[in-house]
């Protein structure tokens, strides 16, 4: 058997947005018939809330959505070797894009071949699969892509994020699809 697609999603504790999108595209996935050729984590750039479970806030809204939710993820910070080990990385933000490529610029040392370029083949914002989002071109501000954090809002914000979260979901499993081609 060949070798699973590694997809991770990535924000800033891994308790909220990351996990949403992890648990939607595995759900997607798997409604494509591709769930058993993928496979879909989630970090985040901060170490703040690692072993901390899904929020409780972002549990109960995919759970009201349909989602499985199985209470078994732990929040874990995103380290250079997950980035080297995966094959499509979405940033929740831009500032979460810059952080992921600033993670793999410290890891380059003297005949290192230059990771940055590698990762900016697989490093995408995770709206940019969203059809209805703002197109952004090359050396653009990524910034009008960035998915609001909902920790500090209500559960109107928690909506909203999933909402976000489904309106690319599909364009990234289609991406998927044609990279398994």
């Amino acid at each position: 058997m060949p070798e699973p697609y590694r997809v991770m999603t990535v924000c800033t504790g891994n308790i909220c947005r990351s996990p949403m999108a992890e648990i939607v595209l595995r759900d997607r996935l798997e409604a494509a018939g591709l769930g058993d050729r993928v496979v879909v984590d989630s970090t985040g750039v901060s170490d703040e809330e690692r072993g901390n479970p899904i929020d409780r806030r972002a549990r109960t809204v995919l759970l009201e959505h349909g989602y499985a939710v199985d209470g078994t993820h732990r929040a874990r910070q995103v380290r250079p070797d997950d980035l080297a080990s995966r094959d499509l990385v979405l940033a929740m933000t831009a500032q979460h894009a810059r952080a992921l490529r600033r993670l793999v610029e410290g890891r380059r040392g003297p005949g290192q071949r230059p990771g940055i370029q590698d990762l900016a083949d697989r490093l995408r914002m995770y709206r940019s699969f969203d059809p209805a989002a703002p197109h952004v071109e090359p050396g653009g501000t990524e910034s009008v892509l960035d998915i609001a954090d909902p920790w500090y809002g209500g559960a109107q914000d928690f909506e909203d994020c999933l909402a976000e979260v489904e309106a690319a979901a599909d364009g990234i499993v289609e991406h998927v699809r044609a990279a398994l081609r």
